[in-house]
């Protein structure tokens, strides 16, 4: 599970100010998806606003209850942190974070490399959808996005297999 940011012409109007993405300096629209362990594409999330949080969105559209649900588990990057705090059967496996007094052990840090390796097949998923060109120059309302994104999410799985 990943979250990413679709790059989109900025549109005039106060309205298209909260899709400016302050992390990557842009104007964008938001989205999450899910992947199989081959980087497939399964599901994509409704469109967003750019400045969206991957926490707040996999709270909105209840990522956790429908993978409790279907008894399935998911790989996430860091900025899933804190989503899931059950600890005796977790959902959602992210890495482990330093900071400046609590350095990471030999141990935690392969777990993150390891990590890493598993989550890859979710980047090239990403990087399958956004080679589409009409992407390029998007510059429509969310909705109208969505539909778009769920399109090229079938088109590019057919691509893909081949």
């Amino acid at each position: 599970m990943d979250g990413t940011l679709i790059r989109t012409q900025r549109r005039t109007g106060p309205a298209d100010r909260r899709n400016y993405s302050g992390k990557h300096r842009s104007h964008g629209l938001h989205f999450l998806a899910l992947t199989d362990e081959r980087g497939r594409l399964i599901w994509i999330s409704a469109a967003r606003p750019g400045r969206t949080h991957d926490n707040t969105a996999a709270r909105h559209d209840h990522i956790l209850a429908h993978l409790r649900a279907a008894a399935l588990g998911a790989l996430a990057d860091l900025g899933f942190c804190g989503l899931d705090n059950d600890i005796r059967a977790p959902v959602i496996t992210t890495g482990y974070t330093a900071s400046r007094t609590h350095k990471l052990t030999a141990g935690q840090k392969e777990a993150n490399r390891v990590l890493a390796v598993g989550r890859a097949p979710v980047e090239h998923g990403f990087a399958h959808l956004k080679n589409w060109r009409i992407l390029t120059k998007l510059r429509t309302d969310p909705a109208h996005a969505t539909q778009l994104l769920r399109a090229l999410l079938v088109l590019t799985n057919l691509e893909v297999d081949r």
